[in-house]
């Protein structure tokens, strides 16, 4: 079976941009249909109170007039009594037009004369009232607006109007004797309905805006520590080729490297002339700095938290510094301790931390070449940090290398493992400490190690 490495490959998922989108498009469509659900809620509620208040208002007069007779027939409609009904309806506030219906569909009465005695035979909204149901709509007093015949001839001042069909019982029970239809221009109930419509969509906005940035503001933080994770995963994967690595360079070639060593000392006691002196010396050194790197992946994968006890950072420091003094007389470059008294004890691994420094004040010396100056400090940091710092006044560091020095493997130098800072962050943070790295082109740079105190 075949397998290519290119069917393995998972197409990169740009998070923060498809959540963007879609949540965008998802939280604007929900809004949207939720302030609309809302908006024809609020005023289907609101005109059909109007009209049951309006219905509950005819039906009292018809009462107290004792109209029902009129609707169907058997008392002459223009009595003063019917009279009275009807002027009582016509000034309600905001009428526009008043007709009555007997119970056979025939209009008995309207403010509109031209329409009284005609018979509207398919009028839904009539029928439903007529089987006892209050039927209210709205529509516009405007001629474009006017699907049914007794809709004519109403005001034409482009208003909206609520059309309420008003079934009218007999006293004696739900019989029905005829129904009252008006029409109404409320404008303070349309004028109520139009400021809750906007104070629904405001606030449906506003939900949908406050949900967007805080699922928005969720979204990239997971995707930052996912980031961040992934980082953490790609170095641990590393860090197990190191490990593997660094058993196999540690047993291959110590062994070699202790006798080339030997060999060299030896003959620096014997006499040599001064080239072969000096051969035999660079020899000693390029087998020390391959014994660096074979002890620095080794430190790499080595167990967390191995040799805790309380350490003197100062005495750390003045012995770091110590080791190196004769490589920094030979380059020329100052050296100066700026060590704060009466520091307490931190959290480590002597000669641990003492690689460690020595591998920033080499570092240094590598990136300075010859002249300049190092200076090693310490002092009390904040939230009881204990913090060393190990500054140079070389070169920097580009903005373009600042994301990736601590990446194992990453390196700038020809001669180099790419391990040094990796493992100066690795192993801090192993002792419940941070790294600080502040450098720009030309302004030199600062370690800076905020270490825990022994407790």
């Amino acid at each position: 079976m075949h397998i290519s490495s290119a069917s393995r490959q998972i197409r990169p998922f740009n998070l923060i941009r498809w959540f963007s989108l879609t949540a965008l498009l998802s939280i604007a469509l929900v809004s949207i249909l939720a302030a609309s659900m809302f908006s024809g809620f609020l005023t289907d509620r609101m005109i059909r109170q109007e009209a049951e208040i309006t219905a509950g208002f005819v039906r009292s007069m018809v009462a107290t007039e004792n109209a029902f007779a009129y609707f169907d027939g058997s008392r002459n409609a223009t009595a003063a009594q019917l009279q009275n009904f009807l002027d009582h309806m016509n000034r309600m506030p905001g009428v526009l037009r008043t007709n009555v219906y007997s119970a056979d569909r025939h209009m008995i009465w309207s403010s509109d004369p031209s329409l009284i005695g005609q018979r509207f035979d398919r009028n839904d909204e009539l029928e439903e009232a007529l089987q006892a149901e209050l039927v209210v709509h709205s529509g516009m007093t405007d001629p474009a607006h006017l699907p049914k015949s007794e809709h004519q001839h109403l005001a034409n001042s482009g208003n909206r109007f609520i059309e309420s069909y008003i079934p009218i019982f007999a006293p004696s029970g739900r019989q029905v004797v005829g129904v009252v239809e008006l029409y109404k221009v409320p404008r303070d109930i349309f004028a109520a309905i139009e400021t809750g419509v906007r104070l629904i969509w405001f606030a449906t906005a506003a939900a949908g805006v406050f949900l967007y940035l805080t699922l928005f503001w969720i979204v990239h933080r997971a995707h930052r520590i996912m980031l961040a994770q992934e980082d953490q995963l790609i170095e641990n994967e590393s860090l197990a080729v190191v490990g593997e690595m660094g058993s196999a360079v540690a047993h291959g070639l110590r062994n070699p490297l202790a006798s080339i060593r030997s060999s060299a000392e030896l003959s620096l006691e014997s006499q040599l002339p001064p080239e072969a002196r000096e051969s035999a010396q660079d020899i000693i050194e390029q087998v020390d700095r391959l014994e660096g790197w074979v002890r620095q992946l080794l430190t790499y994968a080595k167990p967390s938290h191995a040799n805790l006890s309380a350490v003197s950072l100062n005495a750390i420091l003045e012995e770091s510094l110590g080791n190196y003094a004769r490589e920094l007389e030979r380059r020329q470059i100052k050296a100066r301790l700026d060590l704060a008294k009466d520091l307490p004890d931190i959290r480590g691994d002597a000669p641990l931390l003492s690689q460690l420094i020595g591998s920033l004040i080499a570092n240094a010396m590598e990136a300075m070449g010859s002249g300049g100056e190092i200076t090693l400090s310490s002092h009390a940091g904040q939230g009881g940090k204990i913090v060393a710092e190990i500054r140079d006044n070389g070169p920097g560091i580009s903005a373009l290398d600042m994301g990736s020095v601590f990446k194992p493997f990453f390196t700038s130098k020809s001669k180099g493992l790419g391990l040094g800072l990796p493992l100066v962050r690795r192993v801090v943070e192993r002792l419940g400490g941070s790294v600080e790295l502040d450098s720009s082109p030309g302004a030199g740079t600062v370690v800076r190690l905020n270490l825990s105190p022994w407790k």
